[in-house]
């Protein structure tokens, strides 16, 4: 019997020893679930808006083709005044778009061509003007001053959808797909982090991760070629 007390009395001794450990362990463990919890609801926060819309036009790309538009096509015509024609007929191709001439052309057009690269083809200078969700150009005769430019609209659908694919949007956007990707990282890590610390309490969990993984890898194999 004394033995066994003894025994008892080493056991709760040691016990005693290792409860400052198991405490620190318990408070790091909470501090790691809170920090997780908190870049999970920080980054769900900063996707929320983005994960609307590239859903949604997610969809409206995949039945683009059953979505009827309308595009909305606009037409002009202006003659250069002769001193522009002058200084122009006396550019070379490599000099670009002459400061007064770009002036003039947003001024008549009113239109920004900032960033845009002028080409010069048989007496002809001819500019594009991509745009998420249109379309415009310009032409310019350099023998004769005539100017043309035409603009397309096909609409808010078609506006972004090209959001969605970083069509035509410039650096800046470009910069805010890959912030928002590195945003639906941390979102979905942190959120796989947190299924796996509630996973025991819910059998479903893992099956229906697995889904996820089976049902599109499946859809890929069998049905695209």
């Amino acid at each position: 019997m004394y033995a066994v007390c003894k025994s008892l009395a080493s056991l709760c001794a040691g016990t005693l020893e290792f409860a400052p450990l198991f405490s620190k362990v318990r408070i790091t463990m909470r501090l790691w679930l809170g920090t997780l919890r908190q870049w999970h609801w920080i980054s769900s926060a900063l996707c929320l808006v983005g994960m609307l819309l590239f859903s949604v036009t997610g969809i409206t790309l995949n039945h683009a083709g059953q979505i009827e538009s309308k595009p909305q096509v606009q037409s002009r015509a202006a003659q250069l005044p002769e001193s522009l024609l002058a200084k122009l007929q006396t550019e070379t191709p490599e000099s670009g778009l002459p400061v007064e001439l770009r002036a003039w052309l947003e001024q008549t057009l009113d239109i920004r061509l900032a960033g845009r690269e002028a080409e010069w083809s048989d007496g002809e200078l001819y500019v594009a003007l991509p745009r998420p969700g249109g379309d415009a150009w310009l032409s310019l005769s350099s023998e004769t001053g005539e100017l043309e430019y035409e603009s397309t609209d096909r609409g808010w659908i078609a506006y972004f959808n090209d959001l969605h694919k970083g069509r035509h949007t410039g650096e800046a956007w470009s910069w805010f797909i890959d912030f928002f990707a590195v945003a639906c990282v941390v979102f979905s890590l942190t959120g796989l982090l947190l299924l796996q610390r509630h996973a025991g309490n819910r059998p479903s969990t893992w099956p229906l991760v697995g889904l996820g993984l089976v049902i599109p890898l499946l859809l890929a194999l069998l049905f695209i070629h």
